[in-house]
Formats: C-alpha cells, sequence, structure tokens
C-alpha cells in the first residue's frame, strides 16, 4: 500500500518506538501476580549469588524458602481472585511461591514460563505449610511490591551469614528499583515514579502525532507489532476451544444465531472476551501486554485483529492499525495511571475504537470524535479485580468501542456541552485521566475494603 510522506523526524520516530517496545510485550499471566514471582525470584537468585555453597542445582525446588510479600492495596485488588497459569489456583501466594520455586527474573513478565508439575507440586506445598506471607505494604503507591526471602532450619545455621534477600518493584510491573542481601543494599535506582513521569514528559504524545506515525512510518520498523496477532488470537482460539472462566467469549460465539447475530460487532466480542476468558482462568500461553496489562493488550488489539480477519485487510495495514490503538492507549494511560480504580478496559477499548476508524478509512477528526464517543460513554466503569468476570467487562468495552466508531465514521460525536468532553481531545483525555486517578480514589478504597471483608 501507498503511505503518505513521513511528518516526523528520524529521531522522533525512534523514540516513539522506543515507547512502544517499552509499553508492548510479552507477559504471561496476569501481571499483578506475576509481579509479585518477579520479586520473588529476583529475591532467590539474590541469595544464590551470594550462597552458592548451600545452593546446589536443583536446590529451589527443595530449599525450605519462607516469603514475606509486602504489597500495595491496588496489587492486592489485582490478584486475589486471578488464575496462576499452569496451577488451578488462584491467587497472590502460590505466584509468589512459583517465583521462588522455578521463577527466571531475566524473563521479565514471562518470568513463570515452563512451569513444570514438581515445581507446581512443592509451591503447593509451600502455600499449604504456611511458608508465604501477603500483606499490605503502608504505602501511597499504586504499583508495589517487597519481596523478602529467607531460608529456615539448618541450611540457615550453616551459612556464613543469613541468607535473606528482598527486591522492591514500583510503578511497572517489572521495574525492580531496589535489592538487597544480608541488610545490605545491593542496588537502589531512582524512584519508579520519577522515573515514570520523567519519562512521560519525554514521551510526549499527542493523538495528531500518533495518528500520523501510525500512517507514515516505514512498515520495516512496525512490522514487529503483528506479534500482537500471533499471540493474542492463540490466546482467543484456546479460549474458544477450552471452558474457561466464564466463558463469555464462547457463549458468545456459539449464540451467534440466536441471540447476538453473526455481524462483526459480536464476532469482535466473541474473539476478544475468548483470549480474557483464557487468560484470566490461568491458561499458560502468553498475551501481548500493553501499558503493564494483558487484558489491556488483549482489548486493544483483539477487535482490530477481528476485523482484519473477517474483511481480509493485509498485514501492512493491520499493523498501522494496531500501532495507533496501541500507542492511544498508552497515550490515555499516562493520565491515569498503571493502576486505578477506573477499569482498564475503558483505555484499552478506546484504542481498539481508534484502530477501527483507521481501518475503516476515517480520518483524524473522525478518530478524535470516536474518542471523545468513548469518553462520553463507559467512563467510571470500575475496576474490582482481576478475576475471570473481566471478560463481561471486555465483551462491553469492544461492543462501546465499535458503537462508537461507527458514530464517528458517520460525522457523529458527543459534544463539549456533555459531561467531560472538551472541543480539544487532549483535554478531553485529561479529563478522563483525573477521574479516574484522582476523582475515583475513595472509591478504590472502598472496593478493596468490601473484597477484604467477604
Amino acid at each position: 500500500m501507498n503511505t503518505p510522506k513521513d511528518p516526523i523526524s528520524r529521531k522522533r520516530r525512534e523514540e516513539i518506538l522506543s515507547i512502544l517496545h517499552r509499553e508492548v510485550k510479552p507477559a504471561l499471566g496476569c501481571t499483578e501476580p506475576i509481579a509479585v514471582s518477579l520479586a520473588v525470584a529476583k529475591a532467590v537468585e539474590i541469595i544464590m549469588e551470594n550462597c552458592p555453597g548451600i545452593c546446589p542445582e536443583g536446590w529451589r525446588l527443595e530449599a525450605p524458602f519462607h516469603i514475606d510479600v509486602a504489597v500495595s492495596g491496588n496489587i492486592l485488588k489485582n490478584g486475589m481472585g486471578v488464575g496462576i497459569p499452569g496451577t488451578g489456583m488462584v491467587g497472590l501466594p502460590i505466584a509468589a511461591a512459583l517465583g521462588a520455586v522455578c521463577g527466571d527474573s531475566a524473563r521479565g513478565l514471562e518470568v513463570l514460563s515452563g512451569l513444570s508439575d514438581k515445581a507446581v507440586g512443592r509451591a503447593r506445598e509451600l502455600v499449604a505449610r504456611k511458608k508465604v506471607q501477603i500483606r499490605v505494604a503502608g504505602t501511597e503507591r499504586l504499583l508495589y511490591v517487597k519481596a523478602t526471602v529467607s531460608i529456615d532450619g539448618q541450611t540457615q545455621a550453616s551459612a556464613e551469614v543469613d541468607p535473606h534477600a528482598y527486591a522492591v518493584i514500583e510503578d511497572d510491573h517489572d521495574r525492580i528499583v531496589e535489592t538487597s542481601f544480608a541488610d545490605k543494599i545491593l542496588m537502589s535506582s531512582e524512584s519508579g515514579a520519577a522515573a515514570v513521569e520523567r519519562k512521560a514528559d519525554q514521551d510526549g504524545l499527542t493523538v495528531r502525532e500518533i495518528y500520523d506515525f501510525a500512517c507514515a512510518a516505514p512498515y520495516n520498523d512496525i512490522a514487529f507489532i503483528l506479534d500482537d496477532k500471533k499471540l493474542n488470537l492463540a490466546l482467543a482460539q484456546e479460549g474458544l476451544k477450552g471452558d474457561y472462566g466464564l466463558q463469555v467469549g464462547k457463549t458468545i460465539r456459539e449464540n451467534q444465531q440466536e441471540v447476538f447475530g453473526d455481524d462483526f460487532m459480536s464476532y469482535a466480542m466473541g474473539l476478544t472476551a475468548a483470549a480474557s476468558d483464557a487468560r484470566m482462568a490461568g491458561c499458560t500461553l502468553p498475551a501481548m501486554s500493553n501499558s503493564g496489562s494483558g487484558n489491556q493488550g488483549i482489548t486493544v488489539s483483539m477487535p482490530v485483529i477481528a476485523y482484519a480477519l473477517k474483511y481480509g485487510i493485509d498485514d501492512e495495514k493491520l499493523a498501522r492499525a494496531l500501532i495507533l490503538s496501541n500507542l492511544v492507549a498508552i497515550h490515555i494511560k499516562h493520565f491515569l495511571g498503571k493502576l486505578s480504580a477506573l477499569c482498564g478496559c475503558v483505555v484499552a477499548s478506546t484504542g481498539s475504537a481508534c484502530g477501527i476508524v483507521y481501518l475503516q478509512g476515517g480520518s483524524y477528526e473522525q478518530l478524535c470524535s470516536a474518542i471523545k464517543n468513548m469518553a462520553g460513554n463507559i467512563t467510571g466503569m470500575v475496576c474490582d479485580g482481576a478475576k475471570v468476570g473481566c471478560a463481561m467487562k471486555v465483551a462491553s468495552g469492544v461492543s462501546c468501542a465499535v458503537q462508537s466508531a461507527v458514530l464517528a465514521l458517520r460525522g457523529i460525536c458527543i459534544p463539549s456541552t456533555d459531561g467531560i468532553i472538551e472541543d480539544d481531545v487532549e483535554k478531553t483525555i485529561r479529563n478522563l485521566g483525573a477521574i479516574g486517578s484522582v476523582g475515583m480514589k475513595a472509591a478504590d478504597r472502598m472496593i478493596l475494603d468490601i473484597m477484604l471483608c467477604k
């Protein structure tokens, strides 16, 4: 296909590509428990590096670990009820135990790749013997994990030093900002929040720039984004085959004649929800995440992929649509934060609405209309933790995305006289972010209190 002249400098293009590579990456399992697994795995690796004499090969499968994990309320909220891949269990304790027994921190958000039955069995044993403690940290950070690992019994007595270590994750699910061994700090980096803020200021994205980049960037530079299709479509297909979670996607597809119809909206809802069904129920396939969330990565991409599959869109046009949808979600997420009381599918489905507008030949103005239509529609959908029910919210988000795109393509846009909508799309995005990050703080605390008291 012919692409317009690129209005963006090469240096800026490289900066935007860096943003994409930073925020769009594979993740195995829900990223909140995975962050816990990652921190625990790093702490265990520190012990192994500093005490080689007590850590022979295969030691992790038998080691008498004691694991203490302090997490922010939002990590706890999103880790309480979600399935952990390959275990048939839910929650942070089993995620922490697996991180100790077999996690590989070098894999980042795929820290639990390649689980064995023996590792899962040993992790279950640690949980059953109450060797894993999860507690709420005294922190204002929304995304925070401090995992401390020590060794019980004779192994500890035989060591020259007390073998205990910790690792701290802040503000990004895979950002380790501090490590320690035997009460000595090994590494302490810039505050995660400060780094994120500084990086966001450097990024300085706008919807206009995102649209221009998606339309004109050299295809060879952006073809990598097609891994979205490879990973998330595989999850969707698995969700349609198996009986995962609430079977939202499978039910939509199996009732397309009697209830939902065989149109694009139902097709997109079914595929996207099926991927979420599988992921939230503990499927062992990775998702391509966006802004630290697998569900958001699924929701930002699968409606766009569904359109391409249904209407025979070529790979280059699909890649440009996926670049657009992912960057719009990343841009909005900056004003919201990685974790909040606002359901992430609001942001992600706004991105997919933009991708659908692009695939139907929409203009920049129509893209802005789709964003405003989404902001005026499902802003306020709350996040009450990660769990199998997320697939229903994902389906709702996809439905809204298709509606918003269709209206935008007909020149219909919610006016600035309505609610939080402004004439300027960037101001609208900031309003949405302010509601989710500041306005809903009390709701976030109440949701967590309700969940903890059940």
